[in-house]
């Protein structure tokens, strides 16, 4: 199943120059003429070149700065299912994103605003590039939908983030550096376009080989285009949009829950899209996500950071077999017969999150994990039309939605996990929002959500943090980029 979207990546050293993909950019790499190497002055001459080039944007989501060490921190370490893990001192910049003590220095700030930002550069390049060759009509089509696929999926991660952003949608020449931030409708509008177009022109994924497993499809685009249209509260729009996605028959909840996350679950029925990754004897097709959150100590395969929060533990019902799928704790046996001993300096109740374990450590480097990260499952599909359908008054096809969520996490135990029977708007909507946040776990959703039903306020009080109304909606703009741009960039409230 690993496929060609590795094997026929490029180092396309041109393409990762810029920061913002507008300002950050250095006057002597531009200056530098690569001998040997392909520019943008000598590629974009044939279909080999279109297909290496949208590859070189699937290799971005592997980066450091989009699916690694930053983009956990703003995901789950800042959300009450995560605490930072690790040991005390360890990356204390995380430690401020736990507490939301952060300002606009903060390292995953700026981590994840460069490397989404240069995610859309490479889409941009692509799409900037690709339609003057000599091409199959029908593959330059797909490969279009595919980079305005992956730059939505971008943006999307940036708006939720940082709010009003540089709308960005070509390469830029010197003069157009300094971008000024334009409304976060705007950025929605463009982000649905985008997948629209995507929509409208990706095949299925039944219609691909088993080679291109991992390429953007119709049916994600559809997708993650309900999830837009649910963090605008537009609801029945997400609800029509994921029943398109339901209906296709593209996709099913996998049986079981822990495989998903184990290589037998990579590309399975559930996955609606995933970054595929390969353990290359070169290396350059892996990805760090896996190490940053493994067990540190004995067995030791990680860094020991994302640790699931004791709160995050109260929240699953009795006797839910998925607690055990998300959570290891110190002691616990593996499935591998190894008793977890974590380092001491993590205190007696550290814990590590199961959906990030391997069983096996990276057979060349821990660097080098070809564990595939998944992004977008079909039970959040699901739960995305559970919550839409009970916003507009359809709760007969809110518990349907909901109840095969919870069906599958049953595993076949009829005693535990009753299905949902209210049809109280309210009480059904906190059983939704319950069941996103365990089905989900760990999977770098629960911030977002939180903010996006306005109960982040009430949460952090709980756990005795501030979070401020009118600040911490979003994170802020890095001071770096603000300096950059002489003015034209503006910080958020509160920062």
């Amino acid at each position: 199943m690993k496929n060609s979207i590795n094997k026929k990546i490029l180092s396309w050293t041109l393409i990762a120059g810029l920061s913002l993909g507008l300002g950050a950019c250095s006057d002597d790499f531009l200056d530098r003429a690569p001998k040997g190497e392909l520019t943008s002055d000598n590629f974009f001459q044939d279909a080999n070149h279109a297909e290496q080039a949208v590859n070189a944007i699937y290799s971005h989501l592997r980066n450091f700065n989009v699916h690694v060490f930053s983009y956990i921190g703003l995901t789950d370490i800042a959300s009450d299912d995560a605490d930072k893990g690790s040991v005390p001192g360890d990356a204390g910049f995380l430690q401020d994103i736990n507490d939301f003590t952060f300002d606009a220095n903060n390292t995953a700030v700026n981590g994840t605003w460069r490397g989404y930002y240069q995610g859309v550069f490479r889409a941009n390049q692509v799409l900037a590039n690709i339609p003057r060759i000599a091409m199959n009509e029908q593959l330059k089509t797909q490969y279009l939908a595919e980079a305005r696929f992956l730059r939505a999926y971008f943006y999307f991660f940036l708006v939720r983030a940082y709010g009003d952003l540089p709308l960005i949608d070509r390469p830029l020449n010197p003069a157009e550096y300094r971008q000024a931030r334009v409304p976060k409708e705007r950025i929605y509008e463009f982000i649905e376009e985008d997948l629209q177009f995507a929509a409208d022109n990706l095949p299925e994924k039944s219609e691909y080989s088993a080679s291109d497993l991992g390429r953007a499809t119709s049916g994600a685009a559809k997708a993650f285009l309900a999830k837009v249209h649910l963090f605008q509260n537009d609801f029945q729009a997400a609800f029509q949009v994921a029943q398109e996605v339901i209906s296709s028959g593209e996709y099913a909840l996998y049986p079981d829950y822990e495989a998903i996350f184990r290589k037998e679950g990579e590309h399975s029925s559930e996955s609606i899209f995933e970054v595929t990754t390969v353990a290359l004897e070169q290396g350059g097709g892996g990805s760090q996500f896996n190490e940053v959150q493994g067990i540190r100590g004995n067995p030791n395969n990680g860094w020991g950071f994302n640790s699931p929060s004791a709160n995050l533990v109260a929240a699953f019902e009795q006797g839910d077999p998925i607690l055990r799928a998300t959570v290891i704790s110190n002691g616990d046996t593996l499935p591998s017969g190894e008793v977890v001993r974590a380092d001491p300096n993590m205190g007696p109740n550290a814990r590590f999150s199961t959906k990030a374990w391997l069983p096996e450590r990276p057979p060349i480097g821990f660097g080098n994990s070809g564990a595939n990260i998944r992004l977008f499952r079909y039970s959040d599909l699901l739960l995305i039309a559970a919550e839409a359908a009970n916003e507009i008054g359809n709760q007969s096809q809110a518990l349907n939605y909901l109840n095969q969520v919870r069906a599958r996490a049953r595993q076949g135990n009829s005693s535990i996990l009753p299905d949902v029977t209210t049809t109280n708007q309210t009480e059904l909507r906190q059983a939704i929002w319950r069941e996103r946040r365990v089905e989900l776990a760990m999977e770098q959703h629960r911030y977002f959500d939180i903010v996006r039903q306005g109960r982040a306020q009430q949460i952090y009080q709980n756990l005795g943090i501030t979070w401020v109304p009118g600040k911490h909606e979003v994170f802020p703009i890095p001071q770096a980029e603000i300096d950059i741009s002489g003015g034209t960039l503006l910080q958020n409230p509160g920062y």
